[in-house]
Formats: C-alpha cells, sequence, structure tokens
C-alpha cells in the first residue's frame, strides 16, 4: 500500500472513542467485584449458590450484557472502512487461545462444572459471525438484531421452552443456547441468548458511522482516566484478576476462617441455583423446599451433603424430586 493510500485508510478510520474504553474498563471492575463474591462463596464465607442467585444473578447478566454490547460496537468500528485482516486474525486468536486456556485449566481444576463455552468462547464465535456481518448490506444486521430480540422476548416472556429442545443439552451443542437442560458449567455463555446484546450494539455502532454519532461521542474527553487505560487492556485483566482475587479470598481463609455452613441455607442456595438454570425462579423455591423437607424427614439431606449418596442412581432421591416436581407445576 502506498503512503497517500496509508494516509487515506487512516483518515477514513473511525476516531477512538474514550467514553467507550471507560465503559469497559468500568465492566471490568464490576466483573472482578462479582467474581471476588464467587470466591468468597467458593472459601466458605457466603452460602453455596449466592453467586447464582438473586441480586448477583442480575448484576452477573447485567456485566456480561455490557461487555457483549461493547464487543458488537468495537468489532463495527475496527473494521471501518474495512476489516484489518491481521489485526483482526491476531485479535481473534489471543481471545481463541485464552478461551481454550481457561477450558484446560478448569477441566484439570473443577471437572464437574469446567468452562466448555463461556463468556470468552462466545466473544470469539460471535467475532467471527460478526466479521461476516460488517461486510454486508446494514438491513442484514439489523433484520437478524429485531430476530434475536424477538426470540429473547419469546423465551422469556412468551410459550416457555418454545424455542428449545433436549436434543441440544450435550456439551457439543449446548454453546448455540437452545438447551433445556445444559450440562453444568462455571461461566455459561452460550450464543443464544447472549448473541442479542453483541448485535445490538453492532447495529448501534454501524448507525452510528453512517450518522456521525462516533464523532460526537468520541468529543467526549473521557481516555485519560485510569478506567479507560484499563479498558484497552481488557483480555490480560481478564485472565489475571481471577487468580489474584482466589489467592486473597484464601489467604484471608487462613487468617479468619470461614463460619461452619448452615445445612439448610447451604442446600436450599444449591438447590436453587441448579433449579433457576432450567425453570423460574418461583417454581424452583417451592421445589426446592419440597425437597429439602422429604429429604429430612426421611432423614437423607446430611449424607446427601457428605456425598455418601449417588444423586443419580440413588432411588429415594429421584422419587423425592419426581413428587416434588410435580407439585411444584
Amino acid at each position: 500500500m502506498t503512503l497517500p493510500a496509508i494516509e487515506a485508510d487512516a483518515a477514513a478510520r473511525p476516531p477512538r472513542i474514550g467514553l467507550l474504553d471507560t465503559a469497559r474498563g468500568a465492566a471490568l471492575i464490576a466483573m472482578a467485584t462479582y467474581h471476588f463474591s464467587w470466591d468468597m462463596e467458593f472459601m466458605g464465607y457466603l452460602a453455596p449458590g449466592t453467586a447464582e442467585t438473586g441480586w448477583l444473578k442480575i448484576y452477573a447478566r447485567a456485566i456480561a450484557t455490557t461487555f457483549l454490547f461493547i464487543v458488537g460496537i468495537s468489532l463495527a468500528l475496527s473494521s471501518t472502512p474495512e476489516v484489518r485482516w491481521p489485526s483482526f486474525w491476531k485479535r481473534f486468536g489471543m481471545i481463541a487461545a485464552a478461551a481454550a486456556l481457561i477450558s484446560i485449566a478448569t477441566r484439570i481444576a473443577m471437572p464437574n462444572e469446567w468452562i466448555y463455552f463461556g463468556i470468552l468462547h462466545c466473544i470469539a464465535v460471535l467475532t467471527l459471525i460478526g466479521v461476516v456481518f460488517v461486510r454486508l448490506p446494514l438491513a442484514f444486521t439489523l433484520i437478524v438484531t429485531v430476530a434475536l430480540l424477538a426470540a429473547w422476548i419469546t423465551d422469556n416472556f412468551g410459550t416457555p421452552g418454545l424455542l428449545r429442545s433436549s436434543f441440544f443439552d450435550p456439551r457439543y451443542l449446548a454453546w448455540i443456547g437452545l438447551a433445556e437442560m445444559p450440562e453444568r458449567s462455571n461461566d455459561y455463555v452460550p450464543l443464544f441468548p447472549w448473541g442479542t446484546p453483541f448485535f445490538v450494539g453492532l447495529s448501534f455502532a454501524s448507525i452510528a458511522l453512517r450518522t456521525g454519532i462516533v464523532h460526537r461521542l468520541a468529543a467526549i474527553g473521557t481516555d485519560s482516566r485510569w478506567t479507560a487505560k484499563l479498558g484497552r487492556h481488557s483480555l490480560a485483566f481478564y485472565l489475571i484478576h481471577q487468580p489474584v482475587l482466589i489467592a486473597l479470598a484464601y489467604g484471608l481463609s487462613l487468617v479468619v476462617p470461614p463460619p461452619k455452613p448452615d445445612p439448610v441455607e447451604t442446600y436450599l442456595k444449591q438447590c436453587n441455583a441448579a433449579c433457576v438454570m432450567q425453570q423460574g425462579e418461583a417454581l424452583c423455591r417451592s421445589f426446592c423446599q419440597c425437597t429439602l423437607q422429604k429429604l429430612q424427614t426421611q432423614s437423607l439431606l446430611t449424607p446427601l451433603q457428605a456425598g455418601t449418596i449417588d444423586i443419580e442412581n440413588d432411588e429415594r432421591v429421584q422419587t423425592i424430586a419426581a413428587e416434588c416436581s410435580a407439585e411444584a407445576q
């Protein structure tokens, strides 16, 4: 590429938006605070299931939504006036490698709840999908965005389970997001519904580029803040922060050991956390309270929590689950 062509390409690129870096940095801090609550739960300072229920569950979803919205915006901006393929593949390779590293590490550390499709996996796949759409007419992106929003509304407020099937339950299909009962994972971020905020961000940025909004946003001077500087190194922060936080939580446990958890509260938190992945919270509260009472009546709660009962094969536990499921419907 000749010097005039390089200068013309640079002039056509959208300006860096400090506000976007600041928002990304703020989201990283929010993510770290949520992960620290998970670490405190893991070390026994919070009841099991705390980080996956109530306001913390809403907090986690808001953070993930913000990240994916920003990823959509960033992809559109970085692909204007055209995709810079060397930079694109370098960035994609780093994200994909980090996702693979997390899967390997969690498979070794926590084989029953390893991360087979977390937020980095989702970002990597959506990046490949999104780079196709930035080269298509805006109408295609808007159609997909509206379709995803409609599907999300149907899935949350329409007919329950209409878009889902047990066919998608295995891990090799669960990443699509249409599973009825996906296998347990400590970070499960499938393409549906999480592709929705990504496409909203992609659509927003595409419209902003065409209407001049991007230049107005760039004029808001926030790129000198420390949160903006943090936002420019998001992947490094993502990979480093959790080992540091776990080390802090572990160090705290050596100085101030966590209190012994209440068995009833522990069971209800764990039961609700597992149940709400497939059902509504109201139904789960009824189901878990029912199973708790029956387990206590049959003196099964203590051996269940001690791990001396095989949940999958014990007929007593299966009967209790079936009876309470029927009562909760």
